[in-house]
């Protein structure tokens, strides 16, 4: 049986709050049916590069966006962005950082890592819903991916 296991959102969140209201969001905009909430860095990892039984990276995998919280347990959202864009097969994955740190320090280290947007999380739910949806409605609608 060939499943299929394309996902199209990954959401990289640890903070309980920030992750429903995410989810939330995503509903409200219809946007990502597919979609996958992991709480650690090491999870994301793990999702995204887990290999099947017979060893093999599956392609089928690879979200079609992350939103990666910067600061997490395990593994920083800085290393997973470092490991994704290190590898030949996720470089290409858009990476939207949502973050609550408007560090200049981390967003020059996010952009120079090749992350595709940084975003600062907005305090106000209605307005961080609104993100949500602009930053999903870019990224898988009006952005055009390559083939991989």
């Amino acid at each position: 049986m060939n499943e299929d296991k394309s996902v199209d959102i990954l959401l990289v969140e640890d903070n309980v709050n920030d992750a429903e209201l995410t989810l939330k969001a995503l509903r409200e905009h219809s946007v990502g049916t597919r979609i996958v909430h992991v709480v650690d860095g090491d999870e994301a990892l793990e999702f995204i590069f887990a290999s099947g039984v017979d060893g093999d990276w599956k392609q089928g995998k690879i979200p079609k966006l992350i939103l990666l919280d910067m600061k997490l347990q395990k593994v920083s959202g800085l290393d997973v962005l470092r490991e994704l864009k290190s590898q030949e097969q996720t470089r290409v994955i858009p990476v939207v950082v949502l973050t609550a740190s408007d560090e200049e320090r981390g967003i020059l280290e996010s952009y120079r890592l090749g992350v595709n947007s940084y975003v600062v999380k907005p305090t106000d739910s209605r307005k961080y819903a609104r993100a949500i949806g602009d930053i999903t409605h870019y990224w898988l609608g009006v952005n055009k991916p390559p083939r991989c």
